[in-house]
């Protein structure tokens, strides 16, 4: 739910989602999540940087895994079906 609120998905709080989203939707936005990632804009332009800067430099005879490019990666605590749970 957290997630939907800070990208405007739904409304701008938690209590504007539950309120503008039916819990199909929610699910639905969940799926979308589990298949493609991260709604937030920022880290989706930081994996995308990573998997760049990774290729490139293995093209280039180096050894780097994406995940070293990507600082913010291990931020993540809450899982997006937690937070559903929790706001139950």
């Amino acid at each position: 739910m957290f997630e939907l609120a800070l990208n405007g998905i739904g409304g701008n709080s938690v209590h504007q989602v539950k309120t503008n989203l039916t819990m199909v939707e929610i699910k639905q936005w969940a799926e979308y999540r589990y298949r493609r990632g991260s709604l937030n804009v920022g880290r989706r332009v930081e994996q995308a940087v990573a998997n760049m800067m990774a290729t490139y430099i293995k093209s280039q005879g180096g050894d780097i895994e994406a995940l070293e490019l990507m600082p913010h990666e291990d931020d993540v605590i809450v899982s997006f079906e937690d937070q559903i749970e929790d706001t139950n």
